[in-house]
């Protein structure tokens, strides 16, 4: 099968300019472009509307990117200097580098073999081995964690955790439990702003002072120790512009609509390729429902040679495919000095043979059929020469 173009891994799916201008306009008007202007506060308060139902004390702040809100919320945390914060040994390297940005050591832990999560059963069991002070879960590929979990690990331990829900907005709620979770809303993402984050958390106090630390540590409220405008404390600047803020209204008005188109294609793509490798391929656990607005499609071939292979044919085929986050973060150069690690076998296990499929909500039909002939020829060589 050849094909006229090359099919790509991620292509972002944002609001035309037609549906941005409204908020462009409102923009212009106000002449505020940043520093917490209206289109930033309006976005902030539709987010918090959403995650205070079951969780009336959920508040919200965005931020520049994903990445400096988990930085930024480590830091609000005011752990002791050097303090170990437990993150899953399977993630972006974003995870652990907020963590050291942060002036503390990542620690790497092991994986569900089936939800490939950090879980709480799994922290609760590094705990008897290894020392840390707060955990950072990621909700892998979007796949959302149970809070009720975290919120009982929280308890018993005191140790605090930030889900890093980079993937999962739609997905990840607080589930009426207390908690603290950042998304992205970078542009391949499913709320999409082309750059940026949100820090969602029942934590009293915590989205006030990431707020002040994404404006240098400058205090913004009141009645503070310090006057108001005067620095506070030590920070950066982290604020999300109004441009940004521009789309990710504009994102959320569709995203409804988005969510449908993402759940649908992933669940012809996935039965497609199901039924044409005869359950050959092995797949990340999901809750009932599914996830609410997928932004990858990983799977697992059924052996490291076929996913070898798969590489290859694509390859050839100018299909784009990757090793999400690999190698894993315990085997990147240069970090094993700073980093420890615990044993992390099903992590390892799950590395050799995860693969991550193209899939984006404009994929033609005959790019869908390129993928899935492809999946299917890596898996029965003979089948190969048929393909290219």
């Amino acid at each position: 099968m050849h094909l006229d173009t090359p099919v790509p891994l991620l292509v972002p799916d944002l609001p035309s300019p037609q549906e941005l201008m409204p908020y462009l306009e409102r923009m212009h008007a106000s002449k505020v472009y940043s520093n917490f202007g209206p289109l930033v506060r309006e976005l902030e308060q539709q987010l918090v509307q959403r995650f205070q139902v079951g969780n009336p004390q959920a508040t919200a702040v965005t931020v520049s990117s994903a990445t400096l809100g988990l930085e930024l919320a480590l830091v609000a945390l005011a752990l002791p200097p050097g303090a170990r914060v437990l993150v899953p040994a399977l993630t972006f390297v974003a995870t652990a580098t907020a963590v050291a940005r942060a002036g503390y050591v990542p620690v790497l832990g092991d994986i569900d073999p089936e939800s490939w999560l950090l879980t709480p059963r799994i922290a609760m069991q590094m705990r008897q081995h290894l020392a840390f002070d707060a955990v950072i879960p990621v909700a892998t590929f979007g796949v959302p964690h149970d809070m009720q979990g975290w919120e009982e690990f929280e308890r018993s331990t005191g140790l605090p955790v930030i889900v890093d829900a980079a993937s999962a907005f739609g997905s990840q709620w607080l589930q009426g439990c207390n908690g603290t979770l950042v998304f992205s809303l970078h542009a391949t993402k499913s709320l999409p702003a082309g750059e940026g984050g949100i820090v969602v958390s029942t934590r009293e106090g915590l989205v006030d002072k990431v707020r002040q630390m994404s404006n240098f540590g400058i205090n913004l409220k009141p009645g503070a120790r310090v006057p108001t405008g005067v620095l506070a404390s030590l920070g950066t600047n982290a604020k999300m512009s109004e441009y940004h803020a521009a789309v990710g209204l504009a994102s959320l008005a569709r995203w409804d609509a988005c969510a449908r188109r993402r759940r649908e294609l992933y669940r012809c793509l996935r039965t497609a390729l199901d039924d044409a490798t005869d359950g050959a391929l092995r797949w990340q656990a999901t809750p009932s429902d599914g996830i609410a607005a997928p932004v990858l499609m990983c799977t697992r071939m059924p052996h490291a040679a076929d996913r070898q292979r798969l590489e290859r044919l694509c390859q050839k085929l100018k299909i784009m495919t990757r090793r999400w986050y690999q190698p894993l973060l315990g085997e990147i150069r240069g970090t094993a000095a700073r980093w420890e690690s615990a044993p992390t076998p099903h992590a390892n296990a799950i590395a050799r043979d995860l693969i991550g499929l193209p899939f984006f909500p404009s994929m033609s039909l005959l790019q869908q059929e390129a993928v899935l002939a492809s999946v299917v020829a890596a898996i029965t060589p003979e089948r190969v020469r048929s393909v290219v």
